[in-house]
């Protein structure tokens, strides 16, 4: 009588030896076929359960670190190791490479990556060395004397004495990287648990490559953002400009542009193109370099110059809609002219006072056949500075319009006086202020522009 047939259930090998809690229980009933049947597949179950915890964890993780810390701990779990390393590498040397650690200090680290690279099991597997592609086991570091002698120093010094080394792939994109675990004493891990991990390093690997992709996809927009941004700001006599710009991930529209005009005068301007993404980003690069040839023609007529800008939008971009804000300096004089297009209005910052710039309301540009809305005058004292922004600012807070107004204006009249002289050190606390707690690092949807200029 043949044995019986046992099943194969979602991917665990049914001929893979049972994990070591359920050995046990097979010794004691040899005879039952039922119950060793039973035995296999609550071992199965209970396996499938915890890589299924594990894989649903390391899916919520959105950034490669934070899934690289995930997959570092839950195969330690796996293969029952107390620390280890994975080495993120992938293959097409695009970057980014990063080395974390699980149980193992920043030093301990350094010390690990003294060993000749070819030397490591996770470096042969990085390098695409024969017979490193797939795991690689030593189960006894410090009594094998084909090691490299630094590879047993090094362990010997951090009180390690085996290793099990998987490479990280995915189909997509090829080899990402290794990950170590190492063990305390002498060991290696059941073929059980090499089973499990491996499914779980074949998820981890399809997950990172993904998370490669939209890093590589955000570092990309950043470097288009600030290239089409000025790459340094002018130096007038009798002003001094300082602009934050905080880029959300999918790449908004949000610009800003400072440029030195006939006769000591400055021209300053931010705006914001609705939309997000590569398509934005181009009608932002368009409008902003528009908006530097009107401003060097006819700078001293904001409107004018918001006009023309109108124009070239819907011309280029018919299905697109933008608001702005263009300001005529004359610092010398310390007087503003300015115009807006449904923008925020911007914020005098000074010891005597703290106001928003009563702007007349006007439509965003792109949004009636012909644009047009009044200038608006101001005056800055000597020190005071004038503050402007995209809605960017605002919509970050996640509070209504008013109440988004109410927190930036507290924010801009809290500012020390020690800090009032400078331009840059203004920019910085109100954008801690308004947006603490990280929001201003660019985890956000929204694009955030600020341009403070501080008048002598």
């Amino acid at each position: 009588m043949s044995a019986p047939h046992l099943p194969k259930v979602a991917g665990i090998d049914p001929m893979v030896p049972v994990s070591a809690h359920t050995a046990g229980s097979l010794s004691e009933v040899p005879s039952a076929p039922g119950a060793f049947i039973q035995d296999r597949l609550a071992g199965w179950v209970s396996d499938l359960t915890t890589l299924h915890e594990l894989t649903e964890r390391l899916a919520r993780t959105s950034t490669l670190d934070d899934a690289l810390h995930e997959l570092l701990s839950a195969g330690a779990a796996l293969v029952g190791a107390r620390r280890g390393l994975v080495v993120f590498e992938p293959s097409d040397r695009r970057g980014p490479v990063s080395t974390v650690g699980l149980g193992l200090a920043h030093a301990e680290l350094g010390h690990i990556e003294t060993i000749p690279r070819r030397a490591t099991s996770y470096g042969r597997i990085l390098e695409g060395l024969p017979g490193a592609e797939g795991a690689q086991t030593t189960p006894d570091l410090l009594g094998d004397t084909t090691l490299d002698p630094r590879h047993r120093e090094v362990a010997a010094r951090l009180g390690y004495a085996a290793s099990y080394t998987l490479p990280i792939s995915a189909e997509a994109t090829g080899r990402l990287g290794a990950a170590v675990w190492l063990y305390d004493e002498p060991a290696e891990p059941l073929e059980r648990r090499r089973h499990l991990v491996g499914l779980y390093a074949g998820f981890a690997g399809e997950h990172l490559a993904r998370l490669l992709e939209l890093e590589r996809a955000r570092a990309d927009v950043a470097t288009v953002t600030e290239e089409l941004l000025p790459s340094r700001l002018p130096r007038i006599a009798g002003v001094q400009l300082a602009a934050r710009h905080r880029t959300a991930p999918q790449g908004g529209g949000d610009w800003y542009d400072a440029l030195a005009l006939p006769e000591g005068a400055l021209g300053l301007a931010v705006g914001s193109v609705n939309g997000s993404g590569p398509s934005a980003l181009a009608a932002m690069g368009r409008l902003r370099a528009g908006l530097r040839a009107y401003a060097v023609m006819e700078g001293e007529d904001p409107v004018a110059v918001l006009s023309d800008l109108e124009l070239l939008l819907r011309l280029t971009e018919p299905a697109r809609s933008a608001t702005a804000l263009f300001a005529y300096c004359e610092p010398a004089r310390r007087k503003i002219l300015l115009a807006g297009a449904g923008h925020t209005p911007p914020l005098v910052i000074g010891d005597r006072r703290t106001q928003f710039v009563e702007t007349s309301v006007s439509a965003p540009l792109g949004m009636l056949a012909c644009w047009e809305a009044p200038s608006v005058e101001i005056s800055p004292a000597p020190g005071e500075t004038v503050l402007l922004y995209t809605d960017g600012l605002l919509r970050r807070t996640g509070d209504s319009t008013d109440r988004a107004f109410a927190r930036l204006h507290s924010a801009a009249a809290c500012v020390p006086k020690a800090l009032r002289d400078d331009a840059g050190a203004v920019a910085d606390h109100v954008l801690r202020t308004v947006l603490p707690d990280g929001l201003d690092q660019g985890g956000d949807t929204e694009d955030v522009v600020v341009l403070a200029a501080r008048f002598d």
